[in-house]
């Protein structure tokens, strides 16, 4: 809407471009959605979709009864978080050189709740050698395959060792061996549900396909998933919290009798690609500006910088898309560039004027950025730096 164009335009006078912007009352409306659609299940913020300690610490503070700590993409981002007064920290992956863990060790003897992740019995071993030579007792969780297997079909992602009870039952009985490992979760992430497009514009002829495949999926996973708790209970082992899901997936995660919380990161910025799913909307709360600098022929503008394209497998999906102005649209032949951005737009832009753009994904839009713009009320609230703008590159 030209509207909305204006709007952030106006609070964009005099601020540098490019930037990234947070609207925050976008952002807690999504935040009471996503609460609401968890139907009473806890919540564990997913840190990647975020990179930025002041949006984490606002989305933990403002339901602290639903969210159940954070999912952390490495142990030296859980030990940064953890210095930074963030607590029940799950590092989502798991992690094997001494260099990458050093770090936890200490800050688990202060007392603060770091758990590693594991699916192989070399991860807990090692885990364990590290835990005894530092003096503590660490928290592990499982990560557990989830995905589905249809002839001629892998349902899923290639993720976790852990698809058969045998599999799982060898894990324990390594873990039941290792004394300075406490194992306190599990974590089954169906990936094929939370993370599948099923309603995108690029791949309409399969779309259908997607849909019939979830739909067949759900009843099998929450089986499986039951099945692995029961296991860890029938070796005396009664878990914390049994961790599935993710924004694509809320509906049917929180069905699932054996799961107590979701994890949930996407959802809060909604980036371009939760567009593109069948059952639920959110509106963009997080995305970028570039200026225009030039226009080249009637109707063609360019840009500078916005050439943001999201990783994953390649396609159309993963590149960024004009949002505002209406109507503006990418060249063909250039797409989004490293340094400049050619659009076509049949409306009225003038040299300096900003064009939005969103993210294909959320959390890397900050890895792009030092800092983020806050806004609401049609005013610039604060600017607050991303995990990049504090000298973090984690990965």
């Amino acid at each position: 809407m030209k509207d909305q164009y204006n709007y952030y335009k106006n609070i964009l006078e005099g601020e540098r471009l490019p930037t990234a912007i947070v609207d925050l009352d976008v952002l807690d409306k999504n935040i009471e959605s996503i609460v609401k659609r968890a139907k009473g299940k806890k919540i564990r913020v997913a840190s990647k979709s975020i990179r930025c300690k002041s949006i984490l610490k606002r989305i933990l503070e403002s339901h602290p009864e639903a969210f159940n700590g954070l999912m952390c993409f490495s142990p030296e981002e859980a030990v940064d978080l953890a210095v930074h007064g963030f607590d029940n920290l799950l590092v989502a992956y798991p992690y094997t050189r001494d260099l990458q863990l050093v770090r936890v060790f200490p800050k688990i003897k202060e007392g603060k709740n770091i758990i590693l992740m594991g699916d192989l019995p070399e991860h807990f071993e090692n885990y364990d050698r590290l835990a005894k030579k530092n003096g503590v007792v660490v928290n592990v969780c499982l990560d557990i395959d989830m995905s589905t297997k249809f002839p001629g079909i892998w349902f899923g992602v290639y993720r976790s060792s852990l698809r058969e009870l045998s599999q799982l039952r060898k894990v324990l009985s390594t873990i039941k061996e290792c004394p300075n490992l406490r194992l306190v979760g599990l974590m089954g992430y169906e990936a094929q549900i939370a993370g599948v497009c099923d309603s995108n514009p690029y791949t309409k002829l399969i779309n259908p396909i997607i849909r019939l495949l979830k739909k067949l999926s759900i009843n099998r996973i929450h089986k499986k998933r039951a099945s692995m708790v029961q296991t860890c209970r029938d070796y005396g082992i009664e878990l914390d919290f049994v961790n599935g899901g993710g924004t694509g997936s809320i509906e049917s995660t929180y069905k699932d009798e054996s799961v107590n919380e979701i994890a949930v990161g996407s959802g809060f910025f909604s980036p371009i690609l939760f567009d593109y799913y069948k059952d639920f909307h959110y509106s963009p709360a997080a995305f970028y500006a570039i200026e225009v600098t030039r226009k080249s022929q009637n109707n063609i503008y360019t840009c500078a910088g916005g050439g943001y394209v999201a990783s994953g497998s390649l396609g159309r999906e993963k590149l960024p898309t004009p949002f505002l102005p209406e109507k503006v649209k990418l060249i063909p032949n250039e797409m989004a560039g490293e340094v400049q951005t050619p659009i076509s737009y049949s409306g009225e832009i003038r040299i300096g004027d900003p064009v939005f753009f969103r993210h294909s994904k959320a959390g890397e839009l900050c890895e792009r950025f030092n800092d983020v713009l806050l806004v609401s009320n049609a005013q610039v609230i604060q600017r607050v730096p991303t995990y990049r703008g504090e000298g973090k590159c984690y990965l």
